[in-house]
């Protein structure tokens, strides 16, 4: 059979388009190629979970506005034959520190944010350390608070949009899509790995960090990168206040999980490809400096567990890539390069490119400037401030 829409990848991106598609058109017939169900090394799924407003650009503000607002009534929104999903969020804030050279760049990001509804809290080094007495803050500049927003389990969001979009008639086809076949100047099929070729209308390209070899398939340069982060579990003896997400501009990026913590620093300039394996000198080396320099408490911190995911990291600028090839390819649309913001957007993104599919434009969020049409004039459209 021909599909309506082809999407490849079966993560949280096209799952959540796959969602949107159903609920904006019930008639599309829509299918995801994906080839692990188990999803074992999914971004999505080896992610820290966090949700925050605390960005330089509109786009990622207005996303997360309305992805946070939706993982909050998740329960209710992704409820199938009566079982309602517990993603189990927490709303306990993000908190962003800077030095002082980078106060005025926070003092900007504060009133782009507050204009657009993000309720934050700016606190100087004094605000801080009466909030936090735990914490260093010699080399503070300035602190931002979003308290309304927060984390959840991301394999659960991930489950809930797997079985909703079950329960909307979306087929799913395990295997793997090695590229995407031009025929007479037009898109029309997946080519497999093991299986015949797919014939749809319209493919979406959200294979993640796997994404930019099928879009080279069909000449389509995508710069996107897989890169290696690692996550730990982390505990520590003595005892420390209630703590938000803590994100620093060195990359330091924790929140308690349980009865310990979980985080990490996120090495840039680990080298591009697709690896899992661990590094058992990370925590040690990059992460406990940090946070020791940060909490002394964690002088006395242990290691418990540390894994390794996948960042698909848009080299251009960091900013994911949500739109369609017009000039060449108008059936091809993107929606990758989410550089480890992927699970805070998926329901904006998601629903984004299910509208320029279905109506031919972006009618909810305005996404325009995170089109594909900037890489192709190498225009990068960055975040300023923390990553």
């Amino acid at each position: 059979m021909a599909w309506d829409v082809c999407i490849v990848g079966g993560g949280i991106m096209g799952l959540s388009t796959a969602v949107f598609l159903k609920r904006l058109e019930p008639g599309l017939s829509v299918c995801v190629v994906e080839p692990d169900p188990t999803y074992a090394f999914a971004s999505t799924t080896l992610a820290a979970g966090g949700a925050r407003r605390l960005f330089s650009r509109p786009e990622n503000i207005e996303m997360s506005n309305y992805s946070i607002d939706f993982l909050k009534r998740f329960s209710a929104e992704m409820a199938v034959d009566g079982d309602a999903p517990d993603i189990g969020w927490r709303e306990e804030g993000y908190l962003f520190l800077v030095p002082p050279a980078a106060v005025a760049m926070l003092q900007a990001n504060v009133r782009l944010q507050e204009s657009l509804g993000v309720e934050v809290v700016l606190m100087d080094a004094a605000e801080l350390k009466r909030r936090y007495p735990s914490m260093t803050v010699d080399d503070v500049g300035a602190a931002e608070l979003s308290p309304r927003d927060g984390w959840c389990d991301p394999s659960s969001v991930l489950q809930g949009f797997r079985r909703m979009a079950r329960a909307l008639g979306v087929t799913f086809v395990q295997d793997r899509v090695t590229g995407l076949d031009e025929t007479g100047g037009r898109v029309r099929r997946a080519v497999l790995e093991a299986g015949e070729p797919l014939v749809a209308d319209r493919f979406v390209i959200a294979a993640g960090a796997w994404s930019a070899p099928v879009a080279a398939s069909i000449g389509m340069t995508l710069p996107i990168s897989p890169m290696r982060r690692f996550e730990h579990f982390f505990d520590t003896r003595m005892p420390i206040e209630p703590l938000p997400f803590v994100k620093d501009l060195a990359r330091l990026a924790f929140r308690p999980e349980g009865t310990g913590y979980t985080g990490t620093v996120v090495n840039s300039d680990e080298p591009r490809g697709v690896n899992f394996d661990p590094d058992p000198t990370h925590f040690e080396a990059m992460v406990w400096p940090a946070l020791a320099h940060r909490f002394p408490a964690f002088e006395a911190t242990r290691c418990i567990r540390s894994w390794a995911g996948l960042y698909e990291v848009c080299e251009l600028d960091g900013s994911p890539v949500i739109g369609n090839w017009r000039d060449r390819h108008p059936n091809v649309h993107v929606i990758a390069g989410f550089s480890g913001h992927g699970l805070m957007h998926a329901p904006a993104a998601g629903r984004g490119i299910a509208e320029l599919i279905v109506h031919g434009e972006f009618r909810s969020i305005d996404l325009g400037r995170l089109g594909y049409d900037r890489v192709l004039r190498n225009e990068p459209y960055a975040e300023v401030g923390i990553l």
